[in-house]
């Protein structure tokens, strides 16, 4: 059922859960697990996006009508209160906007990383506590563990590798943390579909989501290109590494780190996107070895727990499908990181997260820092 080399904290008195319930099946099994467990479970649900708009619309991704009306829906079969709370402006503000700027200015965000960080737990958080809860509980596979010499709650992988959602916490505060329960977290996912269906719940075999939910079905271009003026979509050069130029394009926000296809310019070898220069507004192209780089600068760091105050050896992940990879991690005094990998690797993506693990514990994270191509 679990993996039992992923211990996983969980209240054995009962205690009052508001549940983060999205409409798919992670969620909904966290919460009736916990009602079958004893504990007292309280559903809330976020409002993200403008429902009148999306009133016929069935994309099914995360946050969408139909996955509140599954929440509900969920609710009501376990027989626990819930609510939904309307997050639209916040989430528009800080994760919305910051996707297109991002975008704009040539980096590949993380929007869900953000929405995490600036709207979910942060809200979630505050209204668990209004309610009398004791605890926030979601239905992200990653585990929770007491440090017993000094107490300090760690967050961990969760126990199925194919599932870890680790990565997407690493902003995560001790002070929250310690508040916040995973129950499923070691759970491997045909086990979680098993109890959603000894629950009777409808979602048992919902799909998971896969799209970024307010892009829809749309292209990451089209989404942009319909939200911005075109005054903003700035039309640039595409050149090779040392500066000729190639081509033109119609702006930074087409483009992404290693694309290949669709860049409009030929070579006598394939041509690959090694980097975006968002001040001379230039697309640079060059060979697929060139892809592959050693070393990155990493800012805005977070640590779940202690800072980082000298060189160490950890494993890292440049994106949530990475593998981690051995890297030399060395505190700058401006605040970054410089992180030097022992394996070179491929299309390293400013905007993205690289996330710091020391075997299976997750320190910390930052996010990429604009690359220079020599």
């Amino acid at each position: 059922m679990m993996n039992p080399g992923f211990p996983n904290f969980v209240p054995e008195k009962p205690s009052r859960i508001v549940v983060a319930m999205s409409g798919g099946v992670d969620s909904s099994v966290t919460a009736g697990w916990l009602k079958e467990q004893g504990h007292e479970v309280i559903g809330i649900s976020l409002q993200l996006h403008d429902m009148a708009e999306k009133i016929d619309n069935e994309f099914g991704t995360c946050c969408s009508l139909s996955d509140i009306m599954d929440a509900r829906r969920v609710a009501e079969k376990l027989e626990i209160p819930f609510y939904v709370n309307n997050m639209e402006e916040e989430f528009r503000e800080a994760v919305v906007d910051d996707f297109i700027q991002e975008y704009l200015n040539g980096r590949t965000p993380n929007p869900c990383i953000r929405c995490n960080e600036k709207v979910k737990f942060r809200q979630l958080m505050d209204w668990a506590l209004d309610l009398g809860a004791d605890y926030l509980a979601t239905g992200h596979y990653a585990t929770v563990q007491t440090d017993p010499g000094n107490q300090r709650v760690e967050l961990f992988k969760g126990g199925d590798p194919e599932k870890d959602q680790s990565y997407f916490l690493f902003a995560m505060k001790q002070q929250d943390l310690a508040r916040t329960l995973f129950p499923i977290g070691n759970f491997e996912k045909k086990v979680v579909r098993e109890l959603a269906n000894k629950y009777g719940l409808l979602v048992a075999n919902k799909p998971d989501s896969q799209e970024i939910c307010f892009v829809q079905a749309k292209s990451y271009k089209d989404f942009i290109e319909e939200e911005v003026p075109k005054a903003l979509l700035k039309p640039g050069n595409i050149v090779d590494p040392s500066g000729n130029i190639l081509g033109q394009h119609t702006g930074l926000h087409q483009f992404t780190i290693g694309q290949r296809k669709g860049l409009g310019v030929f070579g006598k070898e394939p041509l690959f996107v090694l980097a975006l220069r968002g001040k001379t507004n230039e697309v640079v192209v060059g060979p697929e070895q060139n892809l592959f780089r050693k070393s990155a600068l990493v800012n805005n760091i977070s640590w779940i727990n202690e800072p980082l105050h000298e060189q160490k050896h950890l494993a890292a992940k440049i994106r949530y499908r990475a593998k981690e990879s051995p890297v030399r991690v060395t505190p700058l005094p401006d605040g970054k990181l410089d992180v030097q990998f022992e394996i070179p690797q491929r299309a390293i993506t400013p905007g993205q997260a690289m996330v710091f693990y020391e075997g299976n514990r997750v320190l910390g994270g930052g996010w990429i820092e604009d690359l220079s191509i020599q």
